[in-house]
């Protein structure tokens, strides 16, 4: 029997390449890979590579998801502008209608997160395009 926690199959990018790291330092991902993984079990689907701002920090706290304060009982040291984290797609494009999206790392963004945004918007913020 399947392990239910695993991804399903190799991980892709929005861009359909390989997913990549998109942080070990600090450790992110819903698995806790350093990759913006998915799976069953991830129902915030955890997919956006971002480079945090404090634009966003300061936004995703005063929604109710404090991303810069450390939790030490929970191995998270809070997170600091320009840190990479594996963030929930539906965030992201709440961040993005607000004008307060962060920018996007898009070889470690997961093809799961096009079900919550599109490439085009994903584009407009990504880090890693010629």
């Amino acid at each position: 029997m399947r392990d239910m926690s695993e991804p399903q199959r190799p991980a892709r990018n929005v861009l359909g390449g390989s997913l990549v790291i998109c942080s070990a330092k600090p450790l992110t991902g819903f698995f806790r890979d350093g990759c913006c993984n998915t799976g069953p079990t991830d129902r915030g689907s955890h997919t956006v590579c971002v480079v945090t701002t404090a634009e966003f920090l300061a936004y995703s706290k005063a929604m109710g998801n404090d991303l810069s304060t450390p939790m030490p009982d929970y191995g998270f040291p809070g997170l600091k502008p320009g840190d990479r984290w594996c963030l929930c797609a539906p965030r992201w494009q709440e961040a993005l209608e607000a004008d307060s999206a962060p920018k996007v790392v898009l070889a470690a963004t997961h093809e799961g997160a096009l079900e919550y945004t599109t490439l085009a918007d994903l584009k407009k913020y990504a880090v890693d395009l010629m």
